[in-house]
């Protein structure tokens, strides 16, 4: 009975980081891991006026509806890893599925969106 717990408080703890690595969602502290070890770019997904009021540092903003016709045109190195984000994170997990269908090979999207991001108490630049 302890193994059988022990090995299901093991899977649980380690489903967000094999979730993670399959393409799925990121925590922000993975995506400042990400964006300093590997160079990740990160694309904003969210519309124009979203993106003036608070975005991630760095981050280039491609409004889904447009991420078809501008996402290769923006970032040329597809092995890249690629972080994308929005508010809330939904608009970015359906991003990363039209992301992968472009070739891009290495794409998250960041868990919980901007909110997430400032409960972690990381910085946001606004335009």
């Amino acid at each position: 009975m302890l193994f059988a717990v022990a090995i299901g408080s093991a899977t649980m703890l380690f489903m967000p980081q094999i979730k993670g690595a399959a393409g799925g969602t990121l925590s922000a502290a993975g995506a400042v891991q990400l964006m300093n070890r590997e160079k990740a770019v990160v694309i904003d997904v969210s519309d124009a006026e979203e993106f003036a009021a608070g975005h991630v540092t760095n981050s280039k903003n491609v409004p889904l509806s447009q991420l078809d016709e501008k996402l290769a045109g923006l970032v040329k190195n597809k092995e890249l890893p690629l972080i994308l984000v929005c508010t809330s994170g939904i608009r970015s997990n359906r991003a990363v599925a039209t992301a992968k269908k472009l070739g891009f090979a290495n794409v998250q999207a960041l868990a919980g969106g901007l909110k997430a991001w400032r409960e972690a108490n990381l910085p946001l630049e606004k335009a």
